[in-house]
């Protein structure tokens, strides 16, 4: 019986350590897939970050200025939603973290008698919303670690179209900030209308836009909403990769304390079947 024992503890063992050697893989490849988008979503911000200051450098330096961009309709009839998940899961609440968000949000829109529309980036944001029957305008799957700026521009230009011909009157997106190695935060950014921000001092030096500063300002939108979408798809996606990272470490620290343990009861185990030959042995020695 004690042999029985030992062979189930031994091939639970082995079961334990094949998961641990997957773990492991997954956790040094979410390290180095990392190190690789935090790096690209660093580089690209501030372009945009410069972008957005221009926008606001020419808002300030017009007293009449106006733009569909930054008006505020008076009623919000549709609203559409850019929620950004992951394509994979095993990344601990990751995913979760960013439906609850988003769902709350949804909750708050369908109470004030707001139609909701959808697009998903991320292959577990499609299943998600689409198991839900939720409208969805545009489903992206596996493009968080290949974005191109090309992708996020065809996104954007879109996205910029449809607004103004009036198919939504608010957009909003939601991704995962990637805060560092060990924190990940669940952000909701209003996106369009676009809120300027105008508690900054004016600028001093007026400069002078052609053809206009309103063609100027609706010609930079576009692009400063590609860099939004940008920065966001690949801040997402080293948060994935930083949460997923966290997860197969905790996995992995798992799998070692469960084979300590099963070798703590192995050889306990073996203890306990060479001491019941032994006491057959003398057993039987007395017999005799």
């Amino acid at each position: 019986m004690a042999s029985g024992n030992m062979k189930e503890i031994k091939r639970r063992i082995k079961s334990v350590e094949s998961t641990k050697q997957i773990t492991k893989a997954m956790q040094l490849v979410a390290s180095s897939k990392l190190k690789k988008a935090k790096n690209k979503a660093d580089q690209a911000r501030p372009y945009f970050n410069a972008l957005y200051n221009t926008m606001q450098e020419i808002q300030s330096e017009n007293a009449d200025f106006f733009s569909e961009y930054i008006e505020k309709r008076a009623e919000t009839k549709t609203a559409l939603l850019i929620v950004i998940s992951g394509d994979r899961g095993l990344a601990g609440g990751f995913n979760s973290n960013i439906f609850k968000m988003a769902q709350s949000r949804i909750n708050e829109l369908k109470e004030a008698g707001t139609e909701i529309k959808i697009v998903a980036i991320g292959k577990k944001s499609v299943e998600y919303y689409t198991k839900r029957g939720f409208v969805l305008l545009g489903s992206h799957v596996s493009v968080g670690e290949h974005l191109t700026m090309e992708d996020a521009a065809a996104m954007a230009d879109s996205l910029s179209s449809s607004y103004i011909n009036g198919e939504f009157d608010e957009v909003e997106i939601f991704y995962t900030k990637y805060v560092s190695p060990i924190a990940q935060l669940a952000e909701q950014k209003s996106l369009l209308p676009l809120k300027i921000d105008s508690e900054k001092p004016k600028y001093k030096i007026l400069t002078i836009y052609e053809p206009t500063a309103q063609e100027v300002f609706n010609e930079i939108v576009p692009k400063y909403i590609t860099g939004v979408i940008y920065c966001a798809v690949s801040d997402s996606f080293a948060a994935e990769q930083a949460a997923r990272r966290m997860a197969m470490e905790s996995a992995t620290d798992n799998a070692d304390a469960m084979i300590s343990d099963l070798s703590l009861k192995y050889n306990r185990a073996r203890q306990a079947s060479i001491t019941q030959e032994i006491n057959e042995i003398v057993g039987g020695a007395a017999g005799l």
